[in-house]
């Protein structure tokens, strides 16, 4: 499976969110806001305290200069622009290059990046981030905050004024264990930080009761069993290596009625597979995610044309998507449009 796009080596070799299995992270793990503040700005929702994997950080008013950095996600510019505080990121780093959101690809291209030369990873490196002057950072996992990778630390960003957070579990960079909740966690924590935590319940319940009406229609069918993969992307030594097995997917793909073919393929987020593999595996249906691929759906095709002994070739079951497979604000889509795939006659 060639890879089309350079970045995508870079990413999935640098970056733990594709690669790595450690421990349970410790990012939702939120404290209450601390000391006694005065009747102004009690008012105004500050001062906000986190504690975001092991480091308190306080916000002592609402960040205006944000940087979000690449993670190979875009998680965490989808939340600030789905709580409409997108025009306080002062560099963008993120993108898919489709989303199942309307303009929502289109408002993401259309962020500032700051124009910065980035590293080897595609990310933003010490000295530009602190060019930059930003007052808070965002960043997928903690790899964005690694002095040996070459990127500004938590502490150095401190002694500029800058906050700095990880997005759920993030912290020990493993997302084998990211569900939906993790995706409404994200959401809150901004919704404090940012003051608009009476936007992101909304948004989270709205989500919530989207999910609901489409498990309870799906609930006591038959579950097929499913392959998710990533679109032309290499990440591993074999034909297949961009295969989910764990994560926040198979939560999505659980709601929708369905099950993961490959969930004991690997202890981590994805598996490395052969071919031989893949064909000797009865997948009932595909979902394909594009990560900045405009046209996963031709994959797809290509997928069922190459295994024609699958269900999945044989009934032409198959679905591409984005960002709302991922960590973010658009989960309930990926369950729904999931989902009618899998059982259309429910809808």
């Amino acid at each position: 499976m060639s890879n089309k796009r350079p970045v995508a080596v870079a990413l999935a070799g640098a970056l733990c969110l594709v690669t790595t299995a450690c421990a349970d992270s410790s990012t939702d793990k939120r404290a209450a806001t601390g000391g006694k503040a005065s009747a102004a700005a009690a008012k105004s929702g500050y001062p906000v305290t986190l504690e975001n994997c092991g480091v308190s950080e306080k916000f002592t008013e609402e960040p205006s200069r944000v940087v979000v950095m690449n993670g190979a996600s875009v998680a965490e510019a989808s939340t600030l622009l789905s709580l409409g505080v997108g025009d306080r990121i002062v560099a963008n780093q993120q993108s898919y290059g489709i989303s199942e959101v309307t303009g929502r690809a289109k408002a993401i291209k259309a962020l500032p990046t700051g124009n910065i030369k980035l590293n080897d990873a595609y990310d933003v490196p010490r000295e530009a981030m602190i060019g930059l002057r930003p007052d808070l950072v965002l960043s997928t996992t903690s790899y964005g905050f690694d002095e040996k990778n070459g990127f500004a630390t938590r502490d150095q960003l401190k002694q500029v004024g800058a906050g700095t957070y990880v997005s759920p579990q993030g912290c020990d960079q493993d997302t084998s264990k990211m569900t939906i909740a993790d995706s409404y966690t994200l959401l809150r924590d901004m919704g404090r930080i940012f003051n608009v935590s009476d936007r992101a319940e909304k948004l989270i319940a709205a989500s919530e009761k989207n999910i609901a009406d489409v498990s309870a229609k799906v609930k006591g069918d038959k579950q097929p069993k499913v392959m998710i993969l990533f679109s032309n992307m290499a990440m591993g030594g074999n034909d297949f290596s961009s295969v989910v097995a764990k994560g926040i997917y198979n939560d999505i793909l659980a709601r929708a009625g369905g099950s993961n073919a490959f969930a004991s393929a690997s202890k981590t987020s994805f598996a490395d597979l052969s071919k031989e593999k893949v064909a000797a595996t009865a997948v009932d249906a595909l979902v394909v995610i594009g990560y900045n691929d405009p046209n996963p759906a031709a994959y797809a095709k290509k997928l069922l044309k190459e295994f024609p002994q699958w269900p999945a070739a044989k009934n032409n079951k198959y679905v591409a998507l984005s960002d709302s497979m991922y960590l973010g604000p658009s989960n309930d889509l990926a369950v729904e449009k999931v989902a009618k795939m899998l059982h259309p006659d429910k809808f």
